[in-house]
């Protein structure tokens, strides 16, 4: 890697986990934050303005959905790298977040041991997962296996989002509020998610996101 120092931008809803990725990045001499926010309409004025090397995004904002956010950056600036930094499951985003148009993805719990090296390792031009991931991955192309083969993967981004927060046992005025959507819309989302999983109850669809959300743990 060059001599550059790389500017990076942070965009998490959560203070304390920007201080933290803050506090690993600074103390790179070729790493420098140039901003940060929480939210997506003030990311996108940010990245237009400061013009950073990679930004690190959760998925869940504020605003809205750390998905659509990258795709909608991906789309305007073709170069900008970009490292998702989230709690959801990775076996379950990873391949949504890099189809997205993401260039790696990191959980949060692993952020203290291994965000620098994915940040090096993005900038560089490189895909990063973590090391669990690339084994599931390698094992996957070995025995023939998809990357992801779950009946969830026929939900939409948006519905996989209500599904989760489902099966964390928020009801759905919650879920609107988080998803910064109308309780109409989340009961719309609950509707196609059980058309699409072939549930025929609101109760089945709670079972079935609670079973899944302990199954994946």
């Amino acid at each position: 890697m060059d001599s550059k120092t790389h500017q990076v931008m942070i965009v998490d809803d959560h203070p304390i986990v920007r201080e933290g990725l803050k506090v690993y990045i600074a103390t790179q001499p070729d790493l420098a934050i140039c901003a940060e926010t929480g939210s997506i309409r003030a990311a996108q004025q940010l990245v237009r303005k400061q013009q950073p090397d990679l930004i690190i995004v959760d998925l869940f904002l504020e605003d809205g959905n750390g998905l659509e956010l990258i795709k909608r950056l991906r789309y305007q600036y073709a170069e900008l790298k970009i490292l998702v930094c989230s709690m959801s499951d990775e076996m379950l985003f990873a391949e949504r977040a890099v189809n997205a148009g993401a260039n790696g993805y990191i959980n949060k719990q692993e952020v203290a041991e291994h965000v620098v090296t994915a940040v090096r390792q993005i900038l560089a031009g490189k895909i990063y997962f973590s090391p669990n991931m690339v084994q599931h991955v390698i094992s996957g192309f070995a025995n023939g296996v998809p990357i992801t083969h779950s009946p969830i993967d026929v939900l939409s981004d948006r519905e996989l989002e209500v599904f989760t927060l489902i099966g964390k046992g928020h009801a759905t005025s919650k879920i609107a509020a988080q998803l910064h959507l109308s309780v109409k819309t989340i009961e719309t989302h609950r509707d196609k998610i059980k058309r699409k999983l072939g549930l025929t109850s609101g109760n089945q669809l709670v079972r079935h996101a609670v079973q899944w959300d302990l199954e994946k743990r």
